[in-house]
């Protein structure tokens, strides 16, 4: 048998790109124009993302058989055209009845092999088990004499496929990645990537998706690790990106990937704030959507909403409505004329007292002799949502809700008011997160006023109101919701932590009360570990006490 000449290196490319879901004939398009820069550029072989052919994930799309036959054709048409480098692509297989998440490999015209995944996630934003059956033998295909062994994203966070293609005869491992962003979400990636490596001896690539997709956003940051479980290459998160890697093969079976360019990580505020942008463009540009409006109130989780709006979309696509109504500070009023001048966005002044008085003489009989209460209060937030809504209707835009996830969590929000709209961007960001993320974007250039960091928050519903008035401080808030909805820690377990037993069964109370609110919420950026989306379902209708 004739063995193939081992060449003393060998160039793979990472194509760290972005796709979009259901546009198989963009995405194909996409994926051939890399192959092309990167054989232009000197790459024998392209690794691209995880069902980088159909995007990610397709969810009940894979149950329809028009969508699996376009991607197949899509697939064959890509694989006609490939010519002079090795692709490896993600794509969605349907064989023998079954359908599997797969990877393919692209030569010269031809199909060479077909890889299915093996590690099926079924958690948190995950439903594999859902739509695919699990893969059981390894995949290991020669390139330049050295031998390839195939993964796919979950894959790496299992020891058996490593393995196993470690003992189909790889000398090196290229996972094809689906990774989407929360919080520390890299760290964890690069320790996993690291026991594979120190089980398998083995160097590994990988390629991540990058992109915003519904409530996801995936941040790319591909990497590769040499033989001792080094990070030898990280590329940059949150954008589109083309690199090549250079393999050392001249020691017999012990491919090594070379020293190359290292981004630096980024912090948590600034890793955030570009998932948040990311994830709003990628919301609105995919969807055609002709730009955003919102509420401007005056409060910080407006002022944030509006300054990612603008860094994600320019100022021409966004416009901002301040609503006053008899209980708005003046300063609000003005804060927020500052800080749409200071971004150069359309602003607009509707006050809603008179609607609101009219609502007030119309309800008059039905409410006599009762005093003002949270009615009224929501009654301003419906109308504020109301006209949003008709802005939203009458200019094609889509209207941003500026609530936070310590709102979200205790209901501290109006249905068909604040809650009323298409995306929720701050959904999945604690108060105090909100605070970090304004002065983070302060530090690049101050464009939210310091007095609205600084001044207490207030939803400014009645006279004199401040959200302590209802809630404890945000700080003692988050640390229990953290604890209760992201670790499922018990209400003893987080009083035994330091909090006061009041406080701690107030917060739970209202987060067990208020999922019929959430349910009902727009979707929004996931950064947390456990969002208020697909991360938790728990059931409206329930009479179990959650963690006595």
């Amino acid at each position: 048998m004739q063995v193939a000449a081992i060449s003393q290196s060998i160039n793979l490319a990472i194509a760290q790109i972005n796709c979009v879901l259901g546009d198989i004939a963009g995405n194909s398009a996409k994926i051939f124009a890399a192959a092309t820069q990167a054989k232009a550029d000197g790459a024998s072989i392209l690794l691209t993302p995880e069902l980088a052919l159909t995007g990610y994930p397709p969810e009940d799309l894979l149950l329809r058989e028009d969508f699996n036959q376009a991607s197949e054709a899509a697939l064959l048409a890509l694989a006609k055209k490939i010519q002079g480098i090795t692709l490896l692509v993600g794509h969605p297989r349907v064989h023998e009845g079954a359908c599997y998440n797969a990877a393919s490999v692209l030569q010269d015209g031809k199909i060479l092999a077909t890889y299915h995944k093996q590690a099926l996630p079924n958690h948190t934003v995950f439903d594999e088990l859902r739509y695919f059956k699990a893969g059981t033998a390894p995949l290991v295909f020669e390139h330049k004499g050295v031998k390839c062994g195939v993964l796919i994203c979950a894959d790496v966070w299992e020891p058996s496929p490593a393995k196993l293609a470690k003992q189909a005869g790889a000398e090196i491992l290229l996972a094809l990645n689906a990774s989407p962003y929360h919080m520390d979400k890299q760290d964890s990636r690069h320790e996993v990537a690291r026991q594979r490596v120190l089980e398998t001896g083995l160097a590994l690539v990988y390629a991540n998706l990058v992109g915003g997709q519904d409530e996801l956003v995936f941040d790319g940051a591909s990497f590769v690790l040499d033989r001792s479980g080094t990070v030898v290459q990280q590329l940059s998160a949150f954008e589109e990106v083309l690199a090549l890697v250079e393999v050392d093969c001249s020691v017999c079976n012990r491919a090594n990937p070379m020293q190359a360019n290292m981004t630096p990580a980024l912090s948590i505020e600034a890793s955030v704030y570009q998932a948040l942008t990311l994830g709003l463009k990628d919301y609105v540009t995919k969807n055609q959507f002709k730009g955003v409006v919102l509420g401007l109130s005056g409060g910080i989780d407006s002022a944030l909403t509006l300054a990612v709006a603008v860094d994600a979309l320019g100022a021409e696509q966004v416009s901002v409505v301040m609503m006053p109504s008899e209980f708005t500070a003046e300063m609000s009023v003005s804060d927020a004329h500052l800080m749409a001048e200071i971004l150069g966005v359309k602003y607009n002044e509707l006050p809603i007292s008179p609607l609101f008085n009219l609502f007030r003489e119309t309800l008059a009989d039905e409410f006599s002799g009762l005093p003002f209460d949270t009615t009224e209060e929501n009654l301003q937030a419906r109308i504020r949502g109301m006209l949003l809504m008709a802005l939203s209707n009458k200019f094609g835009t889509i209207v941003l809700t500026t609530g936070n996830k310590s709102e979200m969590a205790v209901g501290y929000s109006t249905l068909y008011g604040d809650m009323a709209g298409g995306f929720a961007l701050l959904k999945d960001v604690p108060k105090t997160l909100v605070y970090q993320l304004s002065n983070y974007r302060n530090s690049i250039s101050p464009v939210i006023p310091e007095r609205i960091i600084t001044r207490p928050p207030s939803a400014e519903l009645r006279h004199d109101q401040k959200d302590q008035d209802s809630l404890p401080a945000y700080e003692i808030l988050d640390a229990i919701m953290e604890a209760y909805v992201e670790h499922d820690a018990s209400r003893a377990d987080i009083v035994a932590m330091g909090y006061r037993a009041q406080d701690v069964n107030r917060v739970t109370s209202l987060i067990d009360r208020n999922e019929y609110k959430r349910r009902q919420a727009p979707i929004g950026v996931r950064i947390t570990q456990r969002g208020f989306g697909k991360d938790r379902r728990y059931p409206i209708t329930s009479k179990f006490v959650l963690n006595s």
